[in-house]
């Protein structure tokens, strides 16, 4: 007799069959021995974008809207009528070598031993810097709690053998929780199951999650978002801390060199140059906090010195403007010259690395437009305008006989940046690794921000290289009141034009992220 079933009844079998995961309260997985882990998979046979995963996340972890911890993800191939559609339902794919653990300064991400990652809420300062790390953009900045969140696997539900919510949620059966051997899927398996089309290699950070796809796909896939342009956030904060920070290095380099050069007889700088110097340094640092969610924890900065670049940029430039400060009183005592000098050279190699660690920040995969060794050589010769600084208060303090080299010297490194910054631009056509993420840059540049690179350009070519050369000659004529004006001009001029092309720094860069996830909410505004 043959009896028919309803479409409830034959979906209950078929998952009855097939052991599938969604739907259920308890989940039989084997038992975590020693080495092993917890893993999602995601079988993309079967989603069909209901995102109903992306609710029920939200649902369980008390989210607002604009925040998903899962994400539903869309890339296309080939022409009408002959099209695939593939969704990814992404989440955190609690990998081998997290980016935003290793990143973090904070230390608030930790790394259990069944293999999630799970992030410390209260150790959390709100700096933001995992949520560009991540080549994923799985943590989501909470502006409301002023702290970074993301996905635990629902790890307190596995405590107690049940299926996260996104599992249990789905109605296809694409997210499943596994238990994997993870020597095994590094050695062996990664490469055949941890990638997805359009997504970051999975051996950057060795991402856990394994992936079912249809078989005989198309080589070539697009991302159904890839025509949608906008701007990152112009982090203002950052903007002026980090062009500020630069300035004063340039300064104070050009004051150890006053410094050497009074050893053989030329005229010794005073605590009015020295304090000129980290007035910059000073002003910026305390801004960065403005970035933070949580200014008032700042100083949890420097927990992770031993693999974020962000803990050794603030230890280090904490370092540089105190020992500036201690540098001032020197110049006030009037100790012994060398001794001073052997002081400064201390100082200043406190400030290159700072300034080096401040460029490593983003020398970071999962941003493009930042990775690339132009980034390093552009703020270490923004310190031109400390040249440009230290000249004007030298001409104001009388050092008339100094002012010339510092203005020299200062036009040479501007030149010297001026070609940096045109090869960052040019060098954005050249690379093909990442071109999708580069040509949104470039889009950028032009469709969004053509007046402001044009100001920039225009700015600096006057008050950086024009203007300084101006100077010089109107010195020669001793006429006081115009060269004083000329170089003021020169500071404004050149400060105004190194704020644009920072702001611009940031609002083009493009993340790698998940592909066709534009409207997911994951992006901070």
């Amino acid at each position: 007799v043959f009896i028919l079933k309803t479409p409830l009844e034959s979906f209950i079998d078929y998952k009855a069959d097939t052991g599938m995961q969604c739907g259920s309260y308890k989940v039989d997985l084997p038992e975590l021995k020693d080495g092993l882990q917890y893993r999602f998979h995601f079988d993309a046979t079967k989603c069909v974008s209901c995102r109903c995963c992306e609710v029920a996340c939200n649902e369980q972890n008390n989210n607002p809207s604009e925040i998903k911890w899962r994400r539903v993800g869309e890339t296309e191939a080939g022409e009408f009528p002959d099209t695939l559609l593939l969704f990814n339902s992404m989440s955190c794919n609690h990998c081998l070598e997290p980016a935003c653990l290793i990143g973090c300064p904070t230390n608030s991400y930790i790394k259990f031993d069944n293999g999630i990652v799970y992030h410390d809420d209260e150790a959390c300062i709100g700096c933001q810097y995992c949520t560009w790390n991540c080549p994923y953009e799985v943590p989501v900045f909470n502006k409301e709690r002023g702290i970074v969140t993301k996905c635990h696997m629902c790890h307190e539900r596995l405590e107690e053998n049940q299926t996260p919510a996104c599992v249990q949620a789905c109605p296809a059966g694409a997210i499943e929780i596994e238990v994997f051997d993870p020597k095994e899927w590094e050695e062996e398996n990664i490469d055949k199951e941890g990638n997805f089309p359009n997504i970051i290699d999975a051996r950057v950070t060795k991402s856990t999650t394994r992936y079912t796809l249809p078989k005989d796909m198309p080589k070539e896939f697009r991302d159904v978002d890839e025509h949608i342009l906008k701007p990152f956030h112009p982090e203002f904060p950052l903007v002026f801390m980090t062009v500020l920070t630069q300035i004063s290095l340039g300064g104070f380099f050009a004051l150890m060199m006053g410094e050497l050069f009074s050893l053989f007889g030329a005229k010794e700088p005073n605590w009015v140059l020295a304090l000129s110097v980290l007035i910059p340094a000073a002003i910026g640092l305390p801004l960065s906090a403005l970035h933070l969610g949580r200014p008032i924890k700042a100083i949890t900065a420097m927990k992770n010195l031993k693999t974020s670049w962000l803990s050794r940029e603030a230890l280090a430039l904490g370092v540089f403007a105190g020992l500036m400060s201690i540098n001032i009183l020197l110049y006030i005592v009037d100790v012994s010259k060398i001794f001073r000098f052997g002081f400064e050279v201390v100082t200043f190699l406190f400030g290159v690395y700072g300034i080096h660690a401040q460029s490593m920040i983003y020398r970071i995969e999962a941003r493009p437009s930042w990775n690339r060794i132009t980034t390093n050589l552009k703020f270490f010769t923004t310190s031109y305008i400390g040249f440009y600084l230290l000249a004007f208060i030298a001409f104001v303090s009388g050092y008339e006989t100094t002012f010339i080299p510092l203005l020299a010297t200062g036009t040479l490194l501007a030149l010297a940046h001026g070609f940096f910054t045109y090869e960052d631009i040019r060098t954005l056509s050249k690379q093909s690794k990442y071109k999708a993420s580069l040509e949104k840059t470039k889009r950028l540049y032009k469709e969004f921000f053509p007046k402001q690179k044009r100001f920039r350009d225009i700015t600096f070519i006057i008050g950086s290289i024009l203007l300084p050369q101006l100077a010089i000659v109107i010195w020669s004529i001793d006429n006081g009141f115009i060269l004083g004006f000329i170089l003021s001009l020169v500071l404004i001029l050149s400060f105004i034009s190194e704020l644009v092309d920072r702001f611009l720094f940031y609002t083009t860069s493009v993340g790698l992220g998940i592909p066709g996830g534009f409207f997911v909410g994951n992006e901070r505004v």
